[in-house]
């Protein structure tokens, strides 16, 4: 990535693998440090930020969520977020997160309206939470994500102590093979990525307690995710009941196999999984599925 290409080397292997360098260029344009008043606008409204990142001292790459009231995140200027708060006690990326200067991911998605905005930068530990420096800014299109609607907060009380596996366990496995919606964090030297990914339940499939894939779908033809694993196969999956809060978070390595009809497959292999109740104090309905799910 340099200061007139948004995209890196792995992002530009996939793309010319592909074929879509030229669309790539131009979905590229809107990709920016600042942050615009309808983006200030969108992020002040949102309950919940994903976040991806590395834990420095694990090596191990997870994405978890941060929720709040809407305005717990907001722009403080034109490249610059603050989040109030941080995220569970217990959290594979607290450490991360406290330690001025770690890259960081972040997506902010809006099962009510069927957008989300993703930001890229550095975060810094503030007296309230975080604070977090953008390099890219950018929104996707609404493609594979599912509708719903906030129904409002629990009444259970805080999170739960995480659970911690080296494989899912018969119920995480179900919690998986049901899922219409999981957050993916990825890294590169020197930046990190929080994207989606969506699909009817099922999309996503079980190989073994350790292992799982799921098809990669035509998108905007940035290829970030994939192209950050072609030079960094650490991973961080996020799955969220979205009734009762419950987070699984996954940390391992992910490779993306290519077929000779243009499909791809993403297989992911897992390290650790931390499960936690009540991760999330939202509750929201049950899903209206997109139009754009195979």
């Amino acid at each position: 990535m340099t200061e007139h290409d948004p995209y890196h080397r792995g992002s530009r292997a996939v793309q010319d693998r592909v074929g879509v360098r030229e669309l790539a260029d131009h979905v590229g344009r809107s990709i920016g440090p600042g942050i615009r008043p309808v983006a200030a606008a969108f992020l002040e409204l949102q309950p919940m930020l994903v976040v991806g990142a590395r834990d420095p001292d694990s090596g191990r790459v997870w994405a978890s969520p941060l929720t709040g009231d809407p305005g717990f995140v907001r722009a403080t200027g034109a490249h610059q977020v603050s989040v109030a708060g941080g995220p569970c006690a217990g959290d594979p990326l607290t450490a991360a997160l406290g330690r001025p200067g770690t890259p960081v991911g972040t997506i902010a998605l809006d099962p009510r309206t069927r957008r989300r905005m993703r930001l890229n930068g550095r975060a810094r530990p503030t007296p309230r939470g975080l604070a977090i420096e953008a390099d890219q800014v950018f929104s996707n299109c609404p493609k594979y994500l599912q509708k719903r609607h906030l129904v409002g907060r629990r009444a259970d009380g805080p999170a739960g102590p995480p659970r911690v596996t080296s494989e899912l366990t018969d119920s995480q496995q179900r919690f998986v093979a049901a899922a219409d919606t999981f957050f993916i964090a990825t890294v590169r030297d020197g930046g990190a990525d929080a994207s989606h990914r969506g699909g009817n339940p099922g999309f996503v499939r079980l190989l073994s307690p350790s292992e799982l894939s799921w098809p990669d779908y035509a998108g905007n033809a940035m290829f970030l995710t994939l192209g950050n694993l072609t030079t960094d196969p650490g991973a961080g999956l996020l799955l969220l009941d979205w009734t009762t809060g419950t987070a699984l978070q996954l940390t391992g390595t992910a490779t993306t196999a290519y077929g000779p009809d243009g499909a791809r497959t993403v297989r992911f292999t897992l390290t650790e999984a931390v499960e936690t109740g009540g991760a999330s104090p939202w509750t929201w309905s049950a899903p209206e599925y997109s139009p754009a799910n195979p």
